[in-house]
């Protein structure tokens, strides 16, 4: 069989081809996983010249990596714990992308650290900051500005006069991290990787002791099929003991899951021109911009309930509105909030029950002869992780493996970035494109904004904006059909596009009209269009409900009753005395 040309494309048309290379074809490397570790251990064996499949049971980045601080940063706090050497690896991944890899995703974003005591904490927390420039955090952003209480103020006006009496401003970034792990995939499919989503491992493929492939199940229609790789990765995060236990060997590490909470509100709610980052009695709370909204999080709590829709209660959301309100001159309540989420961050279990104590650092091992798991670590340090995870594999490929060369390969949508920033004026023109407009899809495809703009041709009604969500374009839920692998209504409103958290509809108002627009290209039928704006709206209604209730076990209970998009999604079997 002559493989295709490679293709960043995801469409359907590609998901069916997909589904036959899995079954027909021998691979050197089977990831499972579509979060952003899975992703770029995809795009670092495709591009060592691997022959690779990705395989991921609901969507690109639908647990976890859809669901962070939304922040590439290199983890200021760490060096409390004295982790040099890790705050050291995520600043340099951080300038790595800023630059290189994913420019038009990844950006700058000053901060301001509020002082609230005299005479030590200026030197104590500059010294930290100063730590953390020399270690890598001010080579394309400007190193920290001392303030005294009248500058911090000038910079953050909404903060309470007596909430501090000085500050330091420092630089991080910013990331669309669903955007971002799509991209990441997108580029691995580039080089030549199958990637499928909808796609559940159900069973390991076994000769003797030695997994030899993965027996996967359509999320969409039920079919099965076996897959076969000379190793295969275990990418899943939080369910990274699930999957292991499919091996039926006992793995070289336990992952848990610590909950994560944020919420959303609008912009005019808090006036500030940096983002703003509070210490609390656990941990930090970032105000973080995010568009014409405030991200405000996150929590740090035990999670031993449902893996794939974690629930914030109004105890999650009381503790961020008590905490940041401290420091606000006009307190911020529950109907300023448009939207709220939550995700897991998969820790390396320790001997501390306190999650926040946990280890952020990585863990590569082989858990059973041709099985790798990859688990822990930090958003950020994304491509070094899977980097490792592919060394580690590497002794189970029959050719010889060259290094990785990742550092190297920006993502798609970055060559050329830079001199399109130059000509907004001129790219919008031809389309009738305001140049905000222009700058806004820059900003989510880069240099693919022409990709994006061909699927208009002949179809001006696609560069109207969405009527209930008008930040978006009408044409970016068709390419996010037509090129970016969403399957559902949720994969685009909740991780393509951002509605679900950035209006207070959380994307109800404008359901029915997306599914229609990517109806022709998904094939629905009317029926499918209903079923998927009811879907929705159940999701919805579901979370919001959940967000009443005072405990996780209530909230857990309301959100897990909502349908599944992916109506074929098998739930994994418990674990022993999970």
């Amino acid at each position: 069989m002559t493989d295709p040309l490679p293709s960043s494309v995801l469409d359907p048309a590609q998901r069916k081809q997909n589904w036959d290379r899995l079954t027909g074809e021998q691979f050197d490397v089977i990831v499972i996983g579509g979060g952003v570790v899975g992703a770029g251990a995809a795009l670092d064996a495709a591009t060592r010249g691997l022959k690779v499949a990705l395989v991921e049971a609901r969507d690109l980045a639908s647990g976890t990596s859809s669901r962070s601080s939304k922040m590439f940063h290199g983890g200021l706090r760490y060096l409390e714990q004295l982790e040099f050497g890790l705050v050291r690896e995520a600043l340099h991944e951080r300038e790595l992308s800023l630059t290189t890899l994913a420019p038009h995703l990844v950006k700058p974003l000053p901060f301001l650290f509020p002082l609230t005591q005299r005479w030590w904490e200026r030197p104590y927390v500059a010294a930290g900051i100063f730590l953390y420039d020399q270690l890598g955090g001010a080579k394309s952003v400007p190193a920290q500005k001392h303030l005294f209480r009248a500058g911090a103020l000038r910079l953050a006006p909404g903060l309470k006069r007596s909430s501090l009496v000085g500050g330091i401003r420092y630089f991080d970034t910013v990331v669309d991290d669903a955007r971002h792990t799509m991209t990441v995939a997108r580029t691995a499919a580039h080089y030549g990787a199958v990637v499928r989503t909808s796609t559940q491992v159900i069973g390991m493929l076994r000769e003797g002791d030695r997994v030899v492939g993965v027996r996967v199940r359509d999320s969409e229609d039920g079919a099965v099929t076996e897959a076969r790789g000379h190793v295969v990765i275990n990418a899943t995060g939080v369910w990274t003991d699930e999957i292991q236990a499919l091996s039926h060997q006992r793995g070289r590490f336990r992952v848990r899951a610590s909950k994560g909470v944020h919420i959303v509100v609008p912009r005019d709610r808090i006036v500030s021109e940096v983002a703003i980052i509070l210490r609390t009695e656990k941990s930090v709370l970032f105000v973080i911009p995010w568009g014409t909204h405030w991200i405000i999080g996150t929590t740090d709590t035990d999670w031993n309930l449902d893996l794939a829709h974690p629930a914030a209660t109004k105890a999650d959301i009381d503790y961020i509105l008590g905490h940041v309100n401290t420091v606000l001159a006009t307190p911020l309540t529950h109907d300023d909030i448009d939207g709220v989420y939550a995700g897991l961050r998969p820790l390396l279990a320790g001997e501390s029950d306190e999650t926040s104590k946990l280890s952020r650092e990585h863990a590569v091992a082989v858990s059973a002869p041709g099985l790798v798991a990859i688990a822990g670590g930090k958003y950020t340090t994304y491509r070094v992780m899977a980097a490792d995870a592919i060394d580690m594999a590497a002794q189970f490929v029959p050719t010889r493996v060259a290094p990785s060369i990742t550092e190297k390969v920006p993502l798609l949508g970055a060559d050329g970035y830079f001199a399109l920033i130059n000509q907004t004026q001129h790219v919008g023109e031809p389309f009738g494109l305001h140049p905000y407009r222009v700058r806004h899809l820059l900003d989510r495809y880069g240099a693919l904004i022409s990709d994006v703009l061909e699927l208009a041709a002949g179809r001006p009604e696609l560069l109207e904006p969405i009527t209930e969500a008008p930040v978006y374009l009408k044409v970016e839920a068709a390419y996010a059909a037509a090129a970016e692998g969403a399957l559902h209504l949720e994969d685009i409103l909740a991780r393509r596009m951002r509605i679900a958290i950035e209006y207070p509809h959380r994307g109800i108002d404008c359901a029915r009209e997306v599914a229609e627009i990517v109806a022709p290209i998904l094939g629905w039928t009317d029926a499918d269009v209903d079923r998927e704006v009811a879907t929705y709206l159940a999701r919805v209604e579901a979370e919001v409900l959940s967000q009443t209730q005072p405990d996780d076990e209530s909230a857990d209970a309301l959100r897990v009753a909502a349908p599944e998009a992916r109506a074929e999604i098998l739930e994994p079997v418990p674990l022993p005395n999970s």
